[in-house]
Formats: structure tokens, C-alpha cells, sequence
């Protein structure tokens, strides 16, 4: 059953609209309805704030604001993760950012209450904000530790000498926008207050850390706050932790003892849910004329909010990528006035790979050499820093599968040299890297007297599919048809999980569901094996086979409904768990990662530079895949998004207010149906025992990884234009485009 492409479990549900989602809940009467007002200016302070226009307003119930919320706890800056603090909103009257909460109306209706946010006037004393990253790029720190707790640098061996030894050398500086995580469903939530408890139906990732933050913000008790989350539109980081939506409308149920609901627009969402900080990347290469590396660095300069630090782990990419003696990595920040940085799908790799295999591709050029063979020959035997065995590293396989299933032999050789009418036509590659993460996880499977289990754990589903995997993962351990499986997801009240999101999610909850049907069967063993009663009696439970919702062990069969039902008439259920990967020897004594290869080909219009993906091939190694057509999904997925960050997605900040001025799907762009033609996923079969007893390692992140490299890199060829500030789009090439006689 486990790898099986079985259709999403929760198909149906969401096709006919019964799936329902975080603004989409409440039956017990008419809630209100809260809409943020946020600030217009970028930094300074509100000297006068006037709500009374807006509280005469129709339908409105109460205006808050700095003036009259309520207490709230402080951020604890002991607690490792920030998607576990508090999150404080309307505590004083300093404006941080373009777009921060300064008030929040709540009327009987949505429509009241965004009308009357045009009623509260707001005065400012403006203050000098630092908005422009390029001005500011050279007020730079460096953190104590970037993102997931990795080291701010790394040096090995004598990279100055190594690099000035070379025959060979790159030395680019490459540039990254600030990008956002659009998922379909907006930030919302609904708060319904029962007694002295909350119910928080919310579109979050993980369930602990909402409950957590909002304990801490709200100043309670957190088992009386109640998280309600069974389906997630999107979040690819967005939702890892709730937003000043979820406070605000915690707040304000508290205070009116109603149900209120709040929902960011699409507009709000790009100043007040985080982004992908913008970054300024140098990257060294070093070779000897046969193409083997003896010196890399990678050193990365990125924003960050002053009172919110965020360090992308965007060099640490690198550092287990491509084998040289001498190596270099930084990271240093830049602060500004804007929204907090914040995990965006394959946080640190995306950024990080579009400059280093942009640079791998350079050296190619440089060399002469075929990109492919380029990075075969830098393939390392051992993690080049850690001096570790990597765990399952199957990087040479996928770009060999992937240049014979693409046709790499017929790539141009030579940049701008093929040519189809007025398009000029080049093949581009680059390879994709992703750590592999495991967080402590806990899950419940009870097996019912009519032979059915059921799944519970708080871990959540993004439309990744997690329901249709622990059904697959339930019913082999259990030896159960899937319709005879039941998943309880997204409730606070469920064992506790590290939810969606660093791709760990899909093995963190297999692997503890794995763990529990083992410690079930073994239950239902020990009672049918000992009980005089059952055609089991006596038999070695070491030949026990679970299959088609019985027990055979030697030519004797019972139905796992007659166990259950005789023994523990109740049910019978048990837990499974996995640890936080500190606590594993196995993430200390290998390095885990999944790897993939990527290529493109793309056209160029000669005369305009309008861009064109023909197709586009990837190949992973993923360790074993739990569901063939949700990995496959889930990778096609990530592809699609590193098109976007290689051809169309930028944040532009206005220098004068830090807002940022295309804070909509018409302007900040994202790739629609028209701009994708053919592409394929491929996954090699895999099986990694270092990373869990499944072999099973997360897909969400490793198919974005890389890819937009893939598809620059196929601009140049097809064009001899390199872009090394990001997104590659047509004013950037234009210039630089071959007369159509050359």
C-alpha cells in the first residue's frame, strides 16, 4: 500500500466544497467581523488617533486600538523558534513597518467593517526610515546563527590561497528579490469564545506553535485555547505561525464575548504575514583546467527587520553541495524598515541555488565543459565540511537519468547558435539540494471493534496530502483496505506534532504511525495468541501476518474486529512517536539530504526577449515515496514556483515608504497555465535507513530547489545574455540579444 499512487482520500470533500476551511466555519448564529487598519507610513509614531467617526459607523461594535487594547505578553526570546512566542499586537504607538496594524474595526458585517476603517483618522510624526536595501547594503552584522540554528559561517581549509591558485575562476555577484508565499487561502480565522476558552478555527501549519504563541500572547492558560485547522489552503511558510489577524481577533472575542472573525486581503497579506528577505549574493569558484574545484565561497547579504531578526540559511546550501579542499561560507544581515523575513518555500535553498548553479554554469562556459560533467566531477565522497558519509546520495544517478531522458546531447554547445524562425532556443540544467529535517512528533491509532482504525494526530494538511499517506501508512501497518481508515487531523486536543512545513511533515507523521500499528499489532498479538478463545491460540505471533483485516499466522486466520472485540471491548489503541533530530545519532553521524537534477528549454523571442519555457525535466532522489502521485505533485509543484522565481517574481518596495507598491496577483507575478507547458517529475526508487524506518525523506521543497537556475541557465544558452540580478526578465536580455544575421 505505501508508495501505491491512491487518490486523495480527501478528494471528494474538497471537490464538492465540504472541506471546510478557517473563514468558512461557525454554524452557531452570525459572528462579527473584524478588518485591520493598517499603517501609511513606514516608520515613526501616531501622535493622534481618532476612532469616534468610525465607531458611530452602521453595524460597528468596537474600534481597537493602542489606546484601549488589551495587556499582552512579551516576546520570550529564550524560546528557540519564533513561531512559538508571543506575538504582540496595538502595545504602543510606533509604527515599525508600512502596512502594521494601528487599529482593528469589528461590525456586524464584513462590509461595515471595512468601510468604517475609512472613518479612523490616524496622525503620524514620521520618523527616518531605512527602506532601500542597495543604500543600506553595507550596514551589515552578523548573527549569532541563521535560520534552523546553522552557523553564520564556515571556513575550511585556505580559501584565499586555494582560489588564487586556481586556473580557473568565477567571481559574480548575484541578486535576489523579496518574494512572497501567495497561498489560495488567504490568512484567516474565526474565534469563538466558550466560557473562559477560545475555539481558534485558523489556516496554520502547525497547531502546537499556534497554541502556543497565542497562550503567551493572550496571557492564558493554553489548554484552554483550542486550535480547529482540518484543511490548510496553502502556506509554504506563511502559516508556520499565526499573524497579528489571529491575535487581533482573539482579542477582540475576549473583549465582546462574540465570535469574531478576520481575513487579510490579498493586499494586506504582503505587509503583514513576512517574506522572503531580498539578498545580495557573492559567489567564488575555483578550478583547475579539468574542471575539478579546489576553492568555493559563498557569501550572502540579506535583509532583516531591527527588532525581528531573520537569517536565512541561504549559503548553507553550499556547504554540503560540491567537494573542494578550501571553502568559504557567510551570511550577514542588513537591517530595515520593512516586514519581518520569513521562511518561504525552501527557505535558504532556492536563493542560495540560483546564485551558486548560475556560477557552476559560468564555470562550464568558462571551462569549455558540459555542465553535466562539470558537477559529476565535483561529486564528493564524503560531506565536504562535516567530514561525514552522507546518508543516501543518489545526485550522479539524477543527472545521468535526467540528461538521457531530456536529450541533453542535443544541447547547443555553443550560446545563441540555434535558431527556430525568430526564436532563439537553449537548453539549461542545474542540480537541487535539500536538508532533511525530523521533529518530535507524537500520533494515536486506535483500532475500533468493527475493525476500522483511527488516525489522530494534530499534524496538518496543506493539500499536500496527508490524509491519503497516513491512510496509506495505517492500512499497511495494519493490514486494512483504506476505506477502513479514518484521519483525525488539525486539532489542538490531538497528540502533538511539528505539523507541515520544512518538508519534514509527511515523514515525521509516517514514521510515527508506523511505530504506532507496530506497537498495535504487537497489542493484538499478545491478546489473541494468549486467549484460549481464538483459532491463534498458541502460535507463534512471529509468523503473524496482518492482511485484508485479519490476523494468519500458519494456516489460522481471525478477523482483527473478533480480537478487538473479545479482548478490549472498548477498543484498543496505542501511540507512536519520533524525536527531534538532536536527539538522533543518526543526523550526527551522516548528512541527510534529498537531491534531485533539473532541465529546461526555452525560447527567446529575437526580437522582443519575451521568454518562453518549452519543457522541463526533473529527477530526485527522495528515499522511498509514500504516494507516487502526490510526490510526483508536490515536485511538479516546486518546479512551477522556481520558473516564477527565475522569470517573473519581485516585491518592489517603494523607497519613500517601505510599502510595497505591486502588493497584488495583477502586478507581483506568479506563473499561470499559459506559461508552463510540459513538465515532468521523475523519482528514482529509494530507500535512506538513516533518516527514518520508512527510508521515507519530504518532497515539498527539493523540486523548487535548483530550478530556476535550470531555467536562467537555458536563457544564456540560448541566448550568450547572462542576468545575475533575478528575476531574468525581458529588459535584461534585450539589450544584450544577437542581430538576427549573427
Amino acid at each position: 500500500m505505501i508508495g501505491q499512487a491512491l487518490n486523495r482520500v480527501d478528494g471528494p470533500l474538497k471537490v464538492t466544497g465540504r472541506a471546510t476551511y478557517a473563514y468558512e466555519h461557525w454554524e452557531g448564529g452570525q459572528p462579527l467581523y473584524g478588518f485591520i487598519v493598517g499603517a501609511t507610513i513606514g516608520k515613526g509614531r501616531i501622535t493622534r488617533i481618532d476612532t469616534e467617526s468610525a465607531e458611530r459607523a452602521p453595524g460597528v461594535h468596537m474600534v481597537m486600538t493602542h489606546l484601549n487594547a488589551p495587556a499582552q505578553g512579551a516576546r520570550d526570546e529564550s524560546i528557540p523558534m519564533e513561531i512559538w512566542r508571543a506575538q504582540p499586537v496595538l502595545t504602543s504607538p510606533d509604527i515599525h513597518h508600512y502596512g502594521e496594524p494601528v487599529a482593528l474595526v469589528v461590525a456586524a458585517t464584513f462590509e461595515e467593517a471595512r468601510a468604517a476603517t475609512d472613518l479612523v483618522d490616524v496622525e503620524y510624526a514620521g520618523g527616518r526610515g531605512r527602506f532601500d536595501f542597495a543604500a543600506h547594503e553595507d550596514e551589515v552584522y552578523a548573527p549569532k546563527v541563521v535560520n534552523a540554528g546553522l552557523p553564520t559561517d564556515t571556513a575550511v581549509g585556505d580559501f584565499d590561497a586555494g582560489f588564487g591558485s586556481a586556473a580557473v575562476r568565477v567571481d559574480q555577484h548575484y541578486t535576489t528579490p523579496y518574494e512572497f508565499s501567495m497561498p489560495m487561502e488567504p490568512n484567516a480565522c474565526l474565534v469563538e469564545p466558550r466560557g473562559e476558552d477560545l475555539v481558534v478555527y485558523v489556516s496554520c501549519q502547525i497547531v502546537d506553535a499556534a497554541r502556543a504563541s497565542i497562550a503567551a500572547t493572550l496571557q492564558m492558560d493554553p489548554a484552554r485555547i483550542h486550535i480547529v485547522t482540518p484543511f490548510v489552503g496553502g502556506g509554504f511558510g506563511s502559516k508556520l505561525g499565526i499573524h497579528s489577524e489571529t491575535i487581533l481577533a482573539a482579542l477582540a472575542a475576549r473583549a465582546s464575548r462574540q465570535p469574531v472573525k478576520v481575513a487579510l486581503t490579498r493586499q494586506q497579506i504582503f505587509q503583514l504575514v513576512g517574506m522572503r528577505p531580498t539578498s545580495s549574493q557573492r559567489v567564488r569558484l575555483g578550478a583547475g583546467r579539468d574542471g575539478r574545484l579546489v576553492a568555493i565561497a559563498h557569501e550572502v547579504t540579506m535583509h532583516t527587520n531591527p527588532d525581528l531578526e531573520y537569517a536565512e540559511q541561504t549559503a548553507a546550501t553550499t556547504r554540503s553541495l560540491y567537494a573542494a579542499p578550501h571553502r568559504f561560507t557567510s551570511h550577514r544581515l542588513t537591517p530595515l524598515d520593512l516586514p519581518r523575513g520569513a521562511d518561504v518555500r525552501a527557505p535558504g535553498e532556492q536563493p542560495g541555488l540560483l546564485a551558486v548553479e548560475s556560477a557552476m554554469d559560468e564555470l562550464a562556459d568558462a571551462l569549455g565543459m558540459d555542465p553535466v560533467e562539470l558537477r559529476i566531477r565535483n561529486e564528493p565522497t564524503v560531506d565536504p565540511e562535516r567530514d561525514v558519509p552522507y546518508s543516501n546520495r543518489h545526485l550522479v544517478d539524477c543527472l545521468r537519468e535526467g540528461a538521457r531522458r531530456f536529450g541533453w546531447e542535443r544541447r547547443p554547445a555553443t550560446p545563441a547558435s540555434v535558431r527556430e524562425g525568430r526564436w532563439l532556443v537553449g537548453y539549461g540544467m542545474a542540480v537541487a539540494i535539500r536538508g532533511h529535517y525530523q521533529g518530535p512528533t507524537t500520533v494515536r491509532v486506535r483500532l475500533e471493534t468493527d475493525g476500522s482504525a483511527v488516525v489522530q494526530t494534530d499534524m496538518t494538511d496543506l493539500g499536500t496530502g496527508t490524509y491519503t499517506i497516513l491512510t496509506q501508512v495505517a492500512a499497511d501497518g495494519l493490514g486494512l483496505p483504506p476505506d477502513r481508515v479514518r484521519i483525525e487531523l488539525g486539532r489542538s486536543e490531538l497528540p502533538s506534532s511539528w505539523g507541515s512545513g520544512g518538508s519534514w511533515g509527511a515523514a515525521n507523521s509516517s514514521t510515527a504511525v508506523h511505530r504506532a500499528c507496530a506497537s498495535l499489532r504487537e497489542k493484538l498479538l499478545v491478546a489473541a495468541c494468549g486467549d484460549a478463545r481464538s483459532p491463534l491460540h498458541g502460535l507463534d505471533p512471529a509468523d503473524a501476518v496482518f492482511a485484508d483485516g485479519s490476523v494468519r499466522i500458519d494456516g489460522a486466520s481471525e478477523a482483527l474486529s473478533e480480537i478487538v472485540a473479545r479482548n478490549h471491548p472498548g477498543g484498543v489503541e496505542a501511540e507512536g512517536e519520533t524525536r527531534f533530530m538532536g536527539d538522533d545519532p543518526n543526523y550526527a553521524a551522516y548528512s541527510i539530504h534529498t537531491y534531485g537534477a533539473h532541465f529546461a528549454e526555452v525560447g527567446v523571442d529575437s526580437d522582443t526577449a519575451e521568454i518562453r519555457l518549452r519543457r522541463m525535466l526533473g529527477v530526485f532522489s527522495v528515499g522511498r515515496v509514500l504516494n507516487a502521485k502526490t510526490a510526483r505533485s508536490q515536485l511538479i509543484g516546486g518546479m512551477i514556483w522556481g520558473v516564477g522565481a527565475a522569470l517573473e517574481e519581485e516585491a518592489i518596495v517603494d523607497p519613500r515608504s517601505g510599502a510595497f507598491v505591486n502588493r497584488d496577483l495583477a502586478q507581483y507575478l506568479v506563473p499561470v497555465h499559459a506559461d508552463i507547458p510540459e513538465v515532468d517529475a521523475v523519482v528514482l526508487d529509494g530507500y535512506d535507513d538513516k533518516a527514518n524506518v520508512l527510508g521515507a525523506k519530504g518532497v515539498g521543497e527539493v523540486g523548487i530547489c535548483g530550478a530556476g537556475a535550470a531555467v536562467a541557465n537555458a536563457v544564456f544558452n540560448a541566448t550568450g545574455v547572462r542576468v545575475r540580478d533575478f528575476p531574468v526578465t525581458l529588459e535584461k536580455v534585450l539589450p544584450g540579444l544577437p542581430p538576427m544575421d549573427a
